[in-house]
């Protein structure tokens, strides 16, 4: 037997000798006798003959489970596990409610580590465990380093003020504005006690704008960090804290361009790297403004996103044709565009060095390209903006080409492996988001499925003839592209409807007709307009990715047209793990352990279909100002036209098909009632100089509002309040006047208001939600319980509370009980 040939090894995997000693023993167990034990005392033939049948099928599994762990090993996946168990402990320590201090997790992994090198001569299992106590612990300890290494100051409550800085990265939106990155130097009028060392600040204005590493100032609305628009949804205040920026907002008007600008206090080191990040960001701009000048329209804008990764300026119609389509992906530069670009680099490179003549015949022409697509994919990963997919495709391509220098395997789970291991070690909070896991997702499942296929028992019967016709070469082209598509689509599945609520019903259909123009049209074409642009020969070939492009936005504008798009709402927690789990495992097996994963998978898919979707009966936004009553797939809220950021999520979160806007009653109005203040924060000083109102007639309108509400539907007077009966026979009053909260505490359950008050309950005993409350506890959902009364004749609704904030403690939540008259915090009022 030839070397590479043993059984059950794959070609080309030379595992040591001790694993395949260990793996020949334990193939030649001698087989199992079926003889009868000794009867000492009579027992039941059939008895005996069912425990001899089970003592039997128990030994079989212990030795094909034992022979299936030790072909995983010798073939080194236990290495593929060592990101996984790192990855599940930085997951457990971003949902503690508390974590444990620095040296603990040390002292923790330390006794681990050490029980499981004592434990090397010790049965495998308990030595597997100490293994994994040790990973989890030391990924547990790396979030919480790069936490302590961060230290994002997050504005805590929204203001306006004077906002004077160092323009740091720029971009263009979609309708011409500029949205500016800015290192804070100076607040004033007021000025913060806790200023936020950078915040992003959109300006209306089409004028020239300010350069990057310009100084920059003017007048600012800043806001902190939306969180969670419903429990367990996406919450940006986390992503903002690591991404380093402390607050959001606007310019009022015009900001000015200063020349002396405070340099902040930082080290060399520190100032050397914001001066390389500045040239970066100019880099990325310059490219990005080449591109949208020679192409235009939003075809100009996705080849600047593919490029530098800024998506802001690609129309929201086009965004969302291409979601509903499944070609959200192209946008973000992913394996699929990296590869495209190495390879059509390394086979181009390798064709025009094959030209030479005597030059492949004296020199490895291969690894020269391969030296030469290393440094393109180094530049494409600076101006590219550092996203995870990006950076994973990088390190995850750089491998696979200093592979070709040792004559390696360049496309493996090894790789996948170490890409993630980098990235968990360096930023541990990406395994958090979506990013990271649907690309690993999709990465993982292509290349699990390459080596399957390369693997295939039949491959050696197949004739190796080296012909290859056109026709069979276009049916593998689009065979392969058929497989990838659907290896993808599946793999990602779980985590858009985890994470988005929505899968594409047609996205099969839109990547296969999509695809083929990307690879052929757009990546090429883009890669040879960035070779040539330092030597301002860029037009043409833009103007072919340019057309690619558009053939691209036509298709997905045809497949969303067709009303594909499936939302799938929330998905329980429990199933959402057991499907990913299962999705892990099943692809990082060889043996037939990799059934397991597809069990696993069908587990989370049963316990899918088998819950409840349980919808809240009443949600309100953390600012206070949007509040819906929800019956079956239908939204009631108090908006004529709610913000769309935050009602889309409650849509597809909670699978809502209906809104119903509230009824206006303008001739119920109190005319002597001033319009409140543009901000809640300033609400409730404005509140002072406001002339008082007739308690009577207040009484008589809230009144006379919930009396003519039909149930399940607001009633509205514009800019002062609004009513409503639930269908649980709750009252609610959202008020926007704070001058009308205490007649609204009277006669109301549930007293919604964004106004900041002082005080925190209301007399009346009615749950009150103000803007003070809301910043702590986020977004709130309210479900009714049904409970007996005391002479239990009939029933009752009672309310069940459920807030998206239940961890003020940790760091990027912490600012939610900053108070700026004591300067100090204080998370436990959050539970008062």
């Amino acid at each position: 037997m030839t070397q590479g040939q043993e059984p059950g090894v794959a070609p080309g995997v030379q595992p040591d000798r001790v694993h395949l000693h260990a793996l020949a023993s334990v193939s030649s167990l001698p087989d199992i006798a079926t003889k009868q034990p000794e009867n000492r005392a009579w027992r039941s033939p059939l008895g005996d003959f069912t425990s001899t049948r089970k003592r039997l099928r128990a030994i079989h599994w212990h030795a094909e489970l034992k022979r299936a762990a030790l072909e995983e090993v010798a073939f080194g996946h236990a290495l593929l596990f060592v990101p996984v168990f790192l990855g599940l402990g930085s997951l457990v320590w971003f949902r503690l409610p508390q974590t444990p201090g620095h040296l603990k997790l040390a002292l923790l992994m330390c006794v681990f580590g050490m029980a499981a090198f004592a434990l090397r001569h010790r049965p495998a299992l308990l030595r597997t465990g100490m293994l994994i106590a040790a990973l989890l612990t030391a990924g547990m300890g790396l979030a919480a380093w790069e936490t302590a290494r961060l230290q994002t100051v997050v504005l805590d409550t929204p203001v306006t003020t004077w906002v004077r800085g160092t323009v740091t990265a720029r971009e263009t939106t979609d309708r011409g504005y500029w949205r500016y990155t800015v290192a804070v130097s100076q607040t004033s009028e007021p000025e913060l006690k806790r200023p936020p060392a950078k915040v992003t600040l959109l300006s209306r204005s089409r004028e020239t704008p300010v350069g990057i590493g310009g100084g920059i100032e003017g007048r600012a609305r800043l806001s902190p960090p939306s969180g969670a628009a419903l429990p367990g949804l996406n919450d940006f205040a986390f992503d903002s804290y690591f991404k380093g920026i402390g607050a959001v907002g606007y310019f009022y008007g015009k900001p000015q361009a200063v020349s002396d600008v405070e340099d902040l206090d930082r080290s060399g080191t520190a100032a050397w790297r914001a001066d390389i990040g500045e040239t970066i960001a100019r880099w990325r701009e310059a490219v990005g403004t080449r591109i949208r000048g020679t192409i235009g329209g939003d075809a100009g804008a996705i080849a600047a996103a593919l490029v530098t990764a800024e998506e802001r300026a690609i129309g929201r119609p086009t965004i969302e044709a291409l979601r509903q389509a499944g070609l959200a992906h192209v946008l973000a530069i992913s394996g699929l565009n990296m590869v495209l670009a190495a390879g059509t680099f390394l086979i181009g490179a390798r064709t025009l060095l094959s030209l030479v003549p005597g030059l492949a015949h004296r020199f490895p022409i291969k690894k020269l390209a391969a030296a030469g697509a290393l440094v393109m994919v180094f530049a494409y990963i600076l101006i590219s903006g550092g996203a995870v997919s990006a950076v994973r495709s990088w390190i995850m391509i750089s491998i696979m080409l200093i592979a070709m220098f040792f004559d390696r395997p360049s496309i493996s789970l090894r790789n996948v492996a170490l890409s993630a291991l980098i990235i968990l070690v360096i930023t541990p909070s990406a395994v958090t988001g979506p990013g990271f896991q649907m690309s690993f997702a999709a990465t993982l499942a292509l290349v699990a499925g390459y080596a399957h296929w390369r693997d295939r028992p039949a491959r050696d019967i197949l004739p190796k003839s080296r012909s290859v016709g056109p026709l069979k070469a276009v049916g593998g082209f689009f065979a392969g592209l058929l497989l990838s598509s659907v290896i993808g689509g599946l793999s990602t599945m779980i985590y858009s409807a985890g994470h988005f609520h929505r899968l594409a019903a047609y996205g099969l259909i839109g990547n296969v007709l999509a695809m083929p123009i990307i690879s052929i049209f757009v990546m090429p074409f883009g890669l040879l307009a960035m070779l040539l642009m330092p030597f301002g020969l860029d037009r043409y070939p833009l103007l072919v990715m340019g057309q690619g492009l558009e053939w691209m936005i036509s298709i997905a504008r045809m497949v969303s047209s067709w009303g594909g798009e499936v939302t799938t709402g929330r998905i329980p927690d429990h199933a959402f793990m057991l499907i990913a789990a299962g999705g892990v495992l099943a692809c990082l097996f060889r043996t037939w352990l990799a059934a397991s994963g597809l069990l696993i998978i069908a587990a989370g898919l049963v316990v899918t279909s088998t819950s409840a979707v349980v919808r809240p009966d009443i949600v309100i936004a953390e600012d206070g100002r949007l509040v819906a009553m929800i019956r079956q797939a239908e939204a009631a809220s108090n908006r004529t036209k709610p913000p769309d950021f935050v009602f889309s999520q409650w849509q597809r979160a909670l699978r809502l098909k209906d809104h119903r806007q509230p009824q206006q009653r303008p001739e119920l109005a109190i005319r002597d009632a001033v319009e409140p203040a543009s901000s809640g924060g300033q609400a409730a000083d404005a509140r002072k100089t406001k002339p008082p109102i007739d308690p009577g007639a207040a009484r008589a309108v809230i009144r006379r509002l919930l009396a003519d509400a039909v149930p399940g539907r607001f009633v509205c007077v514009a800019k002062q309040w609004c009513a409503a009966m639930a269908q649980q026979g709750w009252r609610i009053v959202t008020v926007d006047d704070a001058r009308f909260i205490g007649i609204a505490c009277e006669e109301a359950d549930i007293v919604v208001t964004p106004v900041r008050l002082r005080f925190r309950t209301c007399r009346s005993g009615a749950l009150l939600l103000s803007g003070h409350s809301l910043r702590r506890t986020g977004a709130v959902e309210i479900y009714g319980v049904s409970l007996r009364s005391v002479d239990n004749t009939a029933d009752r609704a009672d309310m069940r509370v459920v807030t998206a904030q239940e961890h003020l403690q940790r760091p990027w939540a912490q600012h939610r009980t900053y108070d700026w008259r004591t300067g100090l915090f204080d998370a436990g009022e959050a539970n008062e």
